[in-house]
């Protein structure tokens, strides 16, 4: 019996992807699939919660894009969609390097006696925005 596809889900945002990745279930549940392919009996079977308590763990992961599930005969199979995860990945890079360069000027404002811009002031030069929410833009 061929692979059916279930809940094919548009590009996920980054409110979904962070929302979904909260919970430390669904944390475990992505490091599971981190190894490859698992039934959602497999998923289910290292933690204290109820198989339908997995099924909506699931379904929010499905819905912020990290999960895929295809029907084989009676088993759903959950595999990792990685793609959002790089996308998550690399808005916490882009201010991770925002926050170094501004600690390397408040450190270098210091050092030389002067006192340091706040980070503000260099949200303005860079274009970058620290208390941009991921949803205001990437």
């Amino acid at each position: 019996m061929p692979k059916q596809v279930l809940n094919q889900r548009p590009a996920p945002d980054l409110d979904a992807i962070f929302a979904a990745l909260a919970h430390p279930t669904r944390r475990a549940i992505i490091e599971a699939l981190g190894a490859g392919e698992r039934t959602v009996g497999e998923l289910a079977a290292p933690h204290d919660v109820s198989k339908p308590a997995i099924s909506q763990h699931l379904r929010v992961l499905e819905e912020a894009g990290l999960v895929t599930q295809t029907k084989e005969g009676r088993l759903r199979i959950c595999a990792l969609e990685a793609a959002p995860l790089s996308t998550a990945f690399s808005w916490i890079v882009r201010y991770r390097i925002f926050w170094e360069d501004v600690l390397d000027d408040i450190q270098r404002s210091v050092e030389q006696g002067q006192e340091p811009e706040p980070a503000a002031a260099h949200a303005d030069a860079t274009g970058d925005d620290p208390h941009r929410t991921p949803t205001q833009g990437t």
